[in-house]
Formats: structure tokens, sequence, C-alpha cells
């Protein structure tokens, strides 16, 4: 096995899965690396084994999908084609001459750092939320909704018993129904899309008949269980002393503007909120990989512009689950054929390539859709707390703009300190931009995440 090439694919969600197993049917060794317990990704999250749970199915999605997944990767595992670290966070990854050497820690604690020498890397590391601050949003109670979804598929829990989900994007429905199904009480959806945005793009939608049906069996379930939907509709506040108690909703205006006379307060001890999902982009900027936009650039074998490193999945533009398997597959069979020296057989990846456009068409329209309310902003007042790690608040980004001449991003966090904390501007940086006035921009760091420094000093000791 040792004389096969060696692939490193970073991250265990279906583009990675989909990835490994396309990698190791035509000749490659694989190490799959990811920071989770066990493999699956957020979209295919496991209950912790401690649980037992004896009906892991209830709560995912295309569980028989999951069941594919999982037993192929046992099978190249046990073949000793592919090796499986789980629980690793991989915060470096660096480009030598001989190739490319992936850093990873073990755990929350960061021990046990690991190299792993491939001649190729394959970047599978997927999306996080984006949550836009209101007053009140920091209060014990206000979950992210991705965070609520993962809290139920991984730890069969809920943080309260009445929620309330709401933001925008088509990740809202699976939470509120998953929660209902849960026995949480789900007051209101709220949803700030505007209705007449679906109807604009009713052809470009049609190009994801799946997803439509999809979309109304959730519509279906949240009937049954009786879950008061507001669209066009958003969260103007959040209230509580010790933790959250209630929230204020209110209806928008054709501007995306809050409609005065139209707020409601809704009681709730849960409220599960996002407002679409970002790229994580982290390692590619490491290795120097160029951007499109705000995603990893690839062309059509899902190379980027560096050679010997692939991306796939969400880094390179969120597009849901069924598009990370699609590119997955074809960038597992590209650095296959690469990396053994021949072209990919353009026949391999034709039905996975159709599935690929006519996804990344379909939710580039649902990307419009879904965008944020255009003023948004205006709910933000000058004591709300907008970087939660340093503490600073609207009114400090205002002033840095508006009195100290920061025309940009960057100036205002060497200004006010806000991206310098231990998420290093991920959760607050498209807030910070958008009080700004200015485009959000990926930063590139030279480690993809917080590594202590002992790791650091023990990097190059001599022998």
């Amino acid at each position: 096995m040792t004389d096969r090439p060696h692939l490193a694919v970073i991250g265990a969600g279906p583009a990675g899965i989909a990835a490994t197993l396309a990698a190791t049917a035509h000749g490659l060794r694989v190490t799959l690396i990811d920071g989770a317990p066990q493999p699956g990704g957020q979209y295919h999250r496991q209950p912790a084994p401690e649980l037992r749970a004896r009906r892991p199915q209830v709560p995912h999605h295309r569980w028989r999908t999951w069941e594919r997944l999982r037993g192929g990767l046992a099978e190249v595992e046990q073949q000793g084609w592919a090796r499986l670290l789980m629980d690793y966070h991989v915060w470096c990854v660096e480009r030598g001459p001989d190739g490319f050497t992936v850093h990873a820690l073990l755990g929350p604690e960061q021990t046990e750092p690991v190299a792993v020498d491939a001649d190729g890397v394959l970047l599978a590391t997927g999306g996080y939320e984006t949550v836009l601050p209101f007053p009140g949003w920091t209060l014990p109670g206000v979950v992210t909704a991705g965070g609520a979804q993962a809290m139920l598929k991984g730890q069969l829990a809920v943080s309260g018993r009445r929620a309330v989900v709401a933001g925008t994007g088509p990740l809202l429905l699976p939470v509120a129904t998953g929660l209902a199904a849960a026995g949480v009480e789900v007051a209101a959806l709220v949803e700030s899309a505007d209705p007449k945005g679906f109807l604009r793009r009713a052809p470009a939608l049609a190009r994801g008949p799946a997803k439509a049906v999809e979309a109304a069996g959730y519509a279906a379930r949240l009937a049954r269980h009786r879950v008061r939907t507001l669209v066009h509709h958003t969260v103007v506040a959040a209230h509580g002393t010790d933790r959250l108690e209630a929230v204020t909703v209110a209806a928008l205006d054709g501007d995306g503007r809050v409609r005065p006379g139209t707020e409601r307060r809704i009681a709730c001890d849960t409220l599960a909120v996002g407002h679409g999902m970002l790229a994580h982009t982290d390692l590619a900027g490491t290795l120097g990989c160029r951007l499109d936009g705000l995603a990893v650039a690839v062309d059509e074998e899902q190379r980027t512009d560096v050679p010997g490193v692939w991306a796939a999945g969400e880094t390179t533009g969120i597009g849901g689950a069924a598009l990370s398997l699609a590119e997955g597959h074809i960038a597992g069979r590209s650095a296959a054929a690469r990396l053994r020296g021949t072209a990919p057989d353009p026949r391999d990846r034709t039905r996975p390539a159709r599935v690929r456009a006519r996804l990344r068409a379909y939710f580039a329209t649902l990307e419009a859709v879904y965008a944020p309310p255009a003023h948004w902003t205006d709910l933000v007042t000058d004591d709300t707390v907008v970087c939660r790690c340093e503490e600073v608040t609207g009114g400090a980004v205002r002033e840095a703009v508006r009195d100290l001449g920061a025309g940009d991003a960057r100036t205002v966090k060497l200004l006010t300190r806000a991206g310098m904390g231990w998420c290093q501007g991920r959760m607050c940086g498209p807030a910070v931009a958008g009080l700004a006035g200015c485009a959000l921009t990926p930063t590139r760091r030279p480690f993809a995440r917080p590594v202590p420094l002992g790791v650091l000093a023990r990097q190059h000791e001599e022998p």
C-alpha cells in the first residue's frame, strides 16, 4: 500500500467522505482528518456512542445515504486503503518541495500533535453560520440554528421547552421541524425572506424539484405541530435578565426596514437564530489558494490554483449535502488520476458534473432569495455587543468609522479590537463589515486556529 500516492482529506462531511471513497477506489491511499469525534459532518452528525440511542436515524436526514457512506468508509479503512484521524483539529498545512505536511492536534485539549505527509491535499472543510447581532443576542438561551440542530443530533438534547426559530435561510425549516418533533413547543418560525422573491425566481427554483418537495414536507410537519410561520419578519430584540425570556419580532417593508407598529412579543426560553452560511477558507488561505468572493475558487476538476490542492463541498460555496457529494466525488477521482500521473477520464464525472451544475445554479438563486434584511444594521443599538470575544459594541464600531476615519474592517479591528479574540472574527466579521459599510473580505492567517506556543516551539527542534 505504501507505494500508492497519498492524499490527505481534511473534513469528514459528505464531500470529504465522497472524495475518500472515490480516491481509494482509483488507487490512492487516503488519510481522512476531522475535528469531530465521528465522521459525518454537521449534516450526518451522530449521537454520542455513550448515549446508546435506540433510533439514531430519527433526527437525521437521508439516513440510507449515510449508511452507504458509513459502510464504504468502514470497508476502505478495514482494507487499509484509508486511515481516519477523528477529533484531530488541523491548524496548518505546509507546502514543501516534495508534497504537503498537515499539522493537527487532538481534541479540545490540543494534545498529541500529529504531522501527516501527503502528495496532495483535498480541502473539504465545510462552512459555518452567520449570525447578525441585535439587542439581547448574547443572552443565555440564544443559540445558532445550526447549534440547536447539532445539540439535537449529537446529544439528543434541546436547550429549552419553548423556542422561536428565526433568521433566514433553508436551514431554519429542518431546525424548527426537528425541535418540534423532539417535543419542544416551537412558538414561531420567523423568516425574513420576502415571499415575492420566490415568485420572481420561480423558473430558476424549478431546477431543484427535489428540494421543493423536501421544503413542502417540512412545511407539512410544521403545520401538524401547529407552528406559526411569520414570513418577511425579523427579530428586533431578545429580552431577559439572567437568561432569555422573550423576543420581539416585527414585519419588514419592501426595503427591508421594520414596519412601525408591527412589533409583537413572544415568550420563549430558546431562540435558534441564523442568517445563512459562509465557507471555511482558513486553510485555503494559508496555502495561498485563490478565492472567488468568499469561497475557494476551483476548476471543473475541483482543483484550486495551487498544484496538488483540491477543494470540494461548502468551502467552494454553500450548496447543501447533495452538491457536496457530487463535488467530493469529482475531486477524489481527479486527485487519484493527477497524483498517479494520468488525466481523468471525462466519462467518470459526467453525472456528478451535471448534478453539480444544476445544484450550483439552484443554490445561487436561493442565496439571492435568502439574503438578510437590507437594513439589519438599523437594529444594532450603540450598546449592542458586536464582537463577543473582545466585548466591542456597535457604538464603538460606528465611532471608529465616523470619528476615526476607519474605512474597512481591518482598520476597525485595529482601532477597536473587534475580531482579535478567540474566533478571529468568524462570528463578528459580517457584522463589523456591515456596520462599517464595507464588503466582507476573507482574512489570511498563518494558522487556521489558535495553537499552544509549546507546539510551535517543538516544530523545528533539533533531533
